[in-house]
């Protein structure tokens, strides 16, 4: 197994609870990655607060969070050999300024950088509907390398709780970075 430096970038976007349950599964499957970073806008910290309650994020153990605007974070630079990028939930203005390639933040800048390097970048995309902007957005960005992985959830495992939904994009995002993970399978008991 491939040990991964990954790095989880949030946004304002709505959807807190899909970061939350992505860094509660990557805690436990610690011993698939080598490093795991995360960046956060201010505005992630405030819809977290506002759909989730409280501000956990800052409670995670062996996870080390950078600054937005921290540019000496190492997957700021080629150099620093991170492969894998997820940013859940992803703004349309992030995915604006990453498919214009503006850098102005350190979640710009590492999407650049992944892209680059032809790494692994995963755009969880959080709007409904889309406009035609977005779409362009998500073609230059698939067309660069990365993934689009709208949070469309799925229904074929039945899910009973929120958290139980929200987890099959979670899932599908674990499976897309190339993670070992147990979860619904389609045709298989």
């Amino acid at each position: 197994m491939n040990m991964q430096r990954i790095v989880i970038a949030i946004t304002g976007a709505s959807g807190s609870i899909y970061a939350r349950i992505l860094l509660d599964k990557l805690v436990k499957l610690n011993k698939q990655w080598a490093e795991l970073s995360v960046v956060m806008t201010d505005n992630a910290k405030s819809v977290w607060h506002t759909e989730l309650g409280n501000h956990d994020y800052s409670n995670y153990q062996g996870i080390r969070f950078y600054e937005k605007n921290d540019f000496n974070a190492p997957f700021a630079s080629g150099s620093g050999q991170y492969n894998t990028m997820i940013i859940i939930p992803c703004s349309m203005g992030t995915m604006g300024r990453i498919a214009t390639g503006i850098s102005n933040d350190l979640i710009t800048r590492a999407a650049d950088v992944m892209l680059k390097e032809r790494g692994k970048l995963i755009c969880v995309a959080r709007e409904t509907p889309y406009n035609l902007v977005h779409i362009r957005n998500m073609e230059t960005i698939t067309l660069a390398g990365g993934i689009i992985c709208p949070a469309t959830p799925s229904f074929y495992s039945k899910p009973a709780t929120v958290e139980a939904l929200a987890s099959t994009v979670v899932d599908r995002v674990l499976d897309l970075a190339g993670f070992s993970v147990e979860s619904y399978r389609w045709g298989k008991e």
